[in-house]
């Protein structure tokens, strides 16, 4: 659909008088985004396409995707190509913050996968947070959550090692916290602070967002306690900046 889509036919359609030529072209993408024509998600032909059919060197193309990328329109993944983007999930910070089922309202499927996990010393803002002894004994994972095989957000989970024994098993089994939780005896847990920032990632997190170092990231800080109150879980997690939008819902 994309060579169809952006395919010039004539000199008059090709040029606009008064701008720039890859403003033009910029223009032109941005109108068949709009449109409908080029769907989010879809691969816009290769540079060598796009300078053909539009008449112009790949110099003239690449300020064009550039600018448009720029703009939140497209997304380069290197090794792969240039995409539409897509639109943002909404992502609900609520009382009952849940990775899977907050895709699923958005009509997506999401799956969690384990990075790494193990146990060690809890570092100081870890048990201030979990209100822990210091030295105690935490689990850390870290998880990354994927839609229709794109990166969402990477997060990193601390819980005091002794009440939740068998949680990586059980993570490993169900591909959810919450349910892996479940095996562990604790049916429920509630958010009572989500602490939300916007920042650059470093080179590992970005890598596995699969996003240049350069764009933002969410960052997301939170506190789950459990049903009675007792400091559950300290998380955190960088969300893809232009993947989704955080809605914060104190009651949800």
């Amino acid at each position: 659909m994309g060579g169809q889509a952006l395919k010039v036919r004539s000199a008059r359609d090709r040029f606009m008088a008064g701008a720039a030529v890859w403003t033009q072209i910029e223009q032109r993408i941005a109108d068949q985004i709009a449109q409908g024509r080029l769907q989010p998600g879809e691969r816009l032909p290769a540079e060598h396409a796009l300078a053909e059919s539009f008449g112009v060197n790949r110099h003239t193309v690449r300020q064009a995707l550039g600018s448009l990328a720029a703009r939140g329109l497209l997304r380069v993944q290197h090794g792969r190509g240039t995409f539409v983007a897509d639109f943002a999930v909404d992502y609900v910070l609520g009382r009952r913050t849940r990775f899977a089922e907050n895709l699923a309202a958005a009509g997506l499927k999401g799956s969690h996968t384990l990075v790494e996990s193990g146990e060690m010393r809890a570092p100081a803002a870890v048990a201030r947070a979990l209100q822990l002894p210091g030295g105690t004994r935490v689990l850390r994972l870290v998880t990354l959550g994927e839609t229709h095989g794109r990166p969402v957000s990477l997060a990193e989970h601390y819980f005091c090692a002794a009440r939740v024994p068998g949680l990586v098993a059980a993570f490993e089994r169900s591909g959810s916290i919450s349910r892996a939780l479940a095996a562990c005896g604790i049916p429920d847990y509630t958010r009572t602070i989500s602490r939300i920032t916007a920042r650059l990632p470093d080179k590992a997190v970005a890598a596995r967002l699969g996003q240049p170092p350069g764009r933002p990231v969410l960052h997301v800080e939170g506190l789950n306690v459990d049903p009675q109150g007792t400091p559950l879980e300290f998380g955190s997690t960088h969300f893809a900046g232009d993947l989704v939008q955080l809605l914060v819902e104190p009651g949800a």
